[in-house]
């Protein structure tokens, strides 16, 4: 088939490189503009035009696609359909309507739960036991289209959004190119409304740890935001991220810590505790808990989050 692909992250590129792999011409690929990153804030390519371009394809990189000059440039691809990947851009109806077979969305989760820009760490959070890929039929609305294939994909308990985005990334690769392989056989299957949850954007204020929560909800956070926007709580009045922790059921006051030594850090959560295993000082690296007592001793009843 005739491609017109679009997409953005990692996640995106790792569809891009196995519908090339699979053979089918890509006649044009949209990304976002390159944004400024790093410390020296140089523009920088997304994942998907660095795959781009080390497959010689045409990259087309327009801020929106509701003007006339990008329509007309996704027009002259004339493509057999138009694949997309956590794009990034709002696709006007015009651009809906112009592949021959639509358009054809690559979600990270199983429709209709978790519509929106983050179902993945919506997933984790919500103690889901199992999440997918979902092909989707686009239409106007926020992931509400047709379903046309799904892949489940577990959620162990180790998994944090990385690791289940890399899981994810493969099966969505999978996923796409066994749909267009039997685009003819697939029978469309309306999604449940009533059924539907929203993965609303992260932010970094809901990535405090509130340590009033069970240590089982704050161990599902440090694994949900993990690796953006990193889960973090307070310690003397200065931000301390937290990126490993494991649950254990001994007890106390909310943010106390309970032992802090060479083998554990456990601070008490609402019920239960967290045993915190890495952690990341503002202006640090991230290190062990081991390694951060062994330059910054703590008391038990030292508390956690103010």
């Amino acid at each position: 088939m005739r491609i017109l692909f679009a997409g953005t992250p990692p996640f995106a590129a790792a569809a891009l490189n196995a519908l090339a792999d699979a053979g089918h011409e890509i006649v044009l690929v949209l990304t976002q503009p390159d944004r400024p990153a790093g410390r020296g804030m140089k523009l920088s390519p997304s994942a998907v035009k660095q795959a781009a371009l080390l497959r010689d394809l045409p990259v087309y990189q327009p801020p929106t696609l509701k003007t006339p000059e990008a329509q007309a440039a996704l027009r002259a691809a004339d493509a057999d359909v138009m694949v997309v990947a956590a794009y990034g851009l709002i696709l006007p109806q015009v651009v809906l309507d112009l592949p021959r077979f639509g358009c054809l969305n690559i979600h990270a989760s199983l429709l209709p739960r978790w519509r929106g820009a983050a179902p993945i760490q919506r997933a984790i959070l919500a103690g889901d036991a199992e999440t997918g890929i979902t092909i989707m039929q686009m239409d106007a609305g926020l992931d509400t289209g047709a379903m046309l294939s799904r892949i489940v994909v577990p959620i162990g308990d180790a998994d944090t959004a990385a690791s289940l985005h890399d899981t994810l990334a493969a099966a969505g690769a999978t996923a796409i190119v066994a749909a267009l392989a039997h685009y003819a056989e697939l029978v469309p299957e309306a999604q449940d409304d009533t059924q539907a949850t929203y993965a609303a954007k992260l932010s970094k204020e809901e990535a405090q740890l509130d340590w009033h929560q069970p240590a089982e909800t704050l161990a599902r956070a440090v694994r949900a935001y993990n690796p953006a926007p990193g889960a973090w709580t307070l310690l003397s009045g200065a931000p301390l991220k937290i990126w490993s922790a494991q649950t254990c059921a001994e007890t106390g006051a909310p943010g106390e810590v309970l032992r802090a030594d060479a083998d554990h850090l456990i601070v008490a959560c609402g019920s239960g505790a967290l045993d915190v295993r890495a952690l990341q000082p503002a202006g640090s690296k991230r290190m062990t808990a081991a390694a951060f007592l062994s330059g910054r001793p703590l008391s038990p009843g030292t508390r956690f989050g103010s």
